[in-house]
């Protein structure tokens, strides 16, 4: 049972999104963070550098060739704020009387 707790630092809707890309997949291309959160490379980098500082994920460098690779994926304390978060935010929805689930 996940118990929920609202996590402010993944609220932001950019590390939520960051970190829901992270939670679907083990590792993560910088390039395909970036892309798929459309942010800049330095923007990417700050968010991705706060997300390392709380220690929700870790980040890998590397090259392939020659040139420098980064890639990044959720530590176990990542996933554990992302489920307690998304179960505060279901929490809330609910308590509303809608679902954030499909209706079968």
């Amino acid at each position: 049972m996940i118990t929920p707790k609202f996590d402010e630092l993944i609220h932001a809707p950019t590390r939520l999104s960051l970190v829901s890309l992270l939670a679907a997949t083990e590792w993560a291309d910088f390039q395909f963070l970036r892309d798929s959160a459309d942010l800049s490379d330095s923007a990417l980098s700050k968010q991705l550098t706060t997300l390392e500082g709380a220690g929700y994920i870790e980040i890998r460098k590397g090259f392939v060739g020659k040139r420098p690779r980064t890639s990044a994926r959720l530590t176990s304390v990542g996933r554990a704020a992302f489920d307690q978060h998304v179960a505060a935010l279901q929490e809330i929805v609910a308590k509303a009387g809608a679902s954030v689930l499909p209706s079968t």
